[in-house]
């Protein structure tokens, strides 16, 4: 890596040393810190045991989050033809000028 920086990011009580490109910095420090609170919230609301299940649990939600968001933001087919309508629409009027 040309611009890579050293960094270490703890996550459950681990500490995981990473080599990044520097611009990932900021993003990976976000996201570990988006995990521990998801971790210790977690650990507040539910008698768990062990650091696994809590990760396990952690992964579900981010995973369920991003699905939803990806769910929410994915046009549907309709949708698309609709847009490629209004295109095709657009330009015939536009050559006819």
């Amino acid at each position: 890596m040309s611009d890579s920086l050293k960094i270490k990011l703890t996550i459950a009580g681990r500490v995981y040393p990473l080599t990044i490109a520097a611009a990932q910095e900021q993003s990976l420090r976000e996201a570990a810190n988006k995990i521990e609170a998801m971790i210790e919230k977690l650990e507040q609301n539910y008698a768990v045991r062990d650091k696994q299940d809590v990760l396990a649990m952690c992964t579900l939600q981010f995973a369920a989050q991003a699905n939803q968001q990806q769910t929410v933001t994915k046009p549907t087919e309709s949708a698309n033809e609709k847009l490629h309508e209004l295109i095709d629409l657009i330009n015939v009027h536009l050559q006819t000028y």
